[in-house]
C-alpha cells in the first residue's frame, strides 16, 4: 500500500506531461487585432472627421477658463473686488461649460466607440476562430493574461491580418 500512491503519483504526473506536450497554445491581443486593424483605422479617421467641431469647441471653451485663471492669478492684487467675483464667476461658468461640452463628446464618442465594437465583435470571433483551425491550437489565450510567451506563440499579426481581408 506504501507504494501504491507514489506509484499513482508517478503515473498521474507522467500522463499530465505527455498530455501537455501534444497541447498547442496560442494567443492574441484582441484589443490590438481590433483597433490595428483597416476597419479601425477608418473609424477613427471618421470620428476625427465627424466630431471635430465639437472637439474644437471644447479645447476653445478649455483654453478661454485657463485664460481667465491666468489672469485672475496675475491681476487679482490690482483689480477690485467686484471686477475679482465677477471674473471668479466667470471662471466657474466656463469650468461648468467646459465640463458639460467634454462629458457630451466623451459620451457621444464612447457610444460610438461601442457600435463599432458591437459590429466588430462577430467579425473577430470568425476570424479567431479560422486561425484556431489553421493553426490546430487547442487552447487560445488573451495576451494581455500571460506573464510570458515565446512570440512564436503570439498569433496577433495573422488576425489582423485576416480581419484586414474581411469585408
Amino acid at each position: 500500500m506504501k507504494f501504491l500512491k507514489p506509484l499513482a503519483l508517478i503515473c498521474i504526473m507522467t500522463v499530465s506531461a505527455f498530455t501537455s506536450a501534444e497541447t498547442k497554445i496560442g494567443l492574441v491581443d484582441m484589443r490590438t487585432a481590433l483597433f490595428s486593424s483597416e476597419a479601425a483605422k477608418k473609424f477613427t479617421e471618421n470620428m476625427v472627421s465627424q466630431y471635430k467641431q465639437q472637439d474644437l469647441e471644447v479645447r476653445a471653451v478649455g483654453e478661454d477658463g485657463q485664460r481667465l485663471e491666468l489672469r485672475l492669478k496675475n491681476d487679482a492684487a490690482i483689480m477690485s473686488d467686484s471686477e475679482r467675483n465677477k471674473m471668479a464667476s466667470d471662471l466657474e461658468a466656463k469650468i461648468q461649460e467646459y465640463k458639460y461640452l467634454k462629458g457630451k463628446l466623451d459620451k457621444a464618442l464612447a457610444a460610438k466607440r461601442q457600435e463599432f465594437l458591437a459590429e466588430s465583435k462577430p467579425k473577430l470571433d470568425k476570424v479567431i476562430n479560422a486561425v484556431v483551425t489553421e493553426e490546430k491550437l487547442d487552447l487560445l489565450l488573451p495576451r494581455e493574461t500571460v506573464l510570458f510567451a515565446a512570440e512564436k506563440m503570439d498569433f496577433t499579426v495573422k488576425v489582423i491580418e485576416k480581419l484586414n481581408k474581411l469585408k
